[in-house]
């Protein structure tokens, strides 16, 4: 089977990675911004009520979460809004996009958990479902989740009994590759379907996004298994895809170039490409901290300043992750 393919059993299949809850942080395979701190969340909810006063008809909208896991961002977001002004719970909508029934009832379980029968939500199984006048669309970490190809030197991967062959590459592939500037490497498979999706359904839509990768294509390997924080590139001799398949996470970097030609041939105009750190600067993550401050004991104060210095720090997120704001 084509490596894209391999990958959509690996992540999405019978038993796949994704099929389950997986912890996110110390005991889990990775972290995340979302599990790191709960101002990531509130940064990007500031940057939402900004533009609510900008423009009012946003009030009345819909806020969306794609690839929630169980909802911790959307209701660290919430969290913040009603700390803002009580009244936008009772005039925004909220929504999350999953397709797996069991995870929409986790989702719900941990919603009423935080908010008890204050916050209803309406779950999608598809982007292409939810059909509103505006929505406020964000997702963290979801386009290195997208099934890719892999190729090189005119070749492309396929996977046999989890052994990878290279076999001379489909010429719409390669062609689409040239497209994006690559000759080698990840080439993603998916973007412009969900851009597409995205784009028919929304009239208006803001949608913000973190991911790991570059604007710039690189032409070479990223893709890398994650477990229990240990990291092993795709063809590294010490890696068994046999022992990790479907039971450890399958990453890439993401091509930004990619991304943003996907959603500017869906409609969307680019509003901002920005590293991490700068984006939850200006989004107000600063400014969220010392109000915390004010009202906190040192310790806690200087617990949640640590976290933040792993959201921003350069060496560790905050340049390696990027944030793109595509508006429709």
């Amino acid at each position: 089977m084509t490596f894209s393919n391999y990958m959509n059993e690996w992540l999405y299949g019978e038993e796949g990675y994704y099929k389950t809850f997986k912890d996110i942080g110390k005991e889990g395979d990775f972290y995340t911004a979302v599990s790191t701190s709960s101002f990531f969340g509130a940064s990007i909810a500031n940057h939402f009520y900004k533009l609510m006063q900008e423009e009012s008809f946003k009030r009345d909208g819909w806020l969306i979460e794609v690839g929630a896991h169980k909802g911790y961002l959307l209701c660290d977001m919430i969290q913040w809004l009603y700390t803002l002004d009580l009244t936008l719970v009772q005039t925004l909508k909220f929504g999350i996009v999953e397709r797996q029934e069991h995870v929409q009832q986790e989702q719900l379980a941990y919603i009423e958990e935080r908010f008890g029968s204050d916050i209803s939500i309406t779950h999608f199984s598809d982007i292409d479902e939810v059909e509103v006048d505006y929505a406020f669309v964000v997702a963290n970490e979801i386009f290195d989740a997208f099934p890719c190809e892999l190729i090189k030197d005119g070749e492309e991967a396929f996977v046999q009994d989890n052994v990878i062959a290279w076999k001379e590459a489909d010429s719409e592939l390669l062609a689409f590759a040239q497209k994006h500037r690559q000759v080698k490497g990840e080439v993603a498979v998916g973007y412009e379907s969900f851009a597409l999706h995205m784009a028919k359904g929304i009239k208006k839509c803001d949608f913000v996004s973190f991911d790991y990768g570059e604007k710039l294509v690189r032409n070479d390997f990223s893709v890398r298994v994650y477990e229990k924080h240990k990291v092993l590139p795709l063809f590294d001799e010490e890696l068994l895809l046999a022992d990790a398949f479907k039971k450890a996470d399958i990453t890439y970097d993401v091509n930004f170039g990619h991304v943003i030609e996907a959603f500017e041939e869906a409609g969307f105009e680019l509003d901002k490409y920005e590293t991490q750190a700068r984006a939850l600067v200006r989004f107000g993550l600063i400014d969220i901290l010392e109000q915390f401050a004010k009202q906190a004991t040192q310790n806690n104060y200087v617990r949640e300043a640590d976290k933040i210095k792993t959201l921003i720090a350069p060496t560790i997120m905050g340049d390696k992750f990027k944030m793109v704001h595509f508006k429709k």
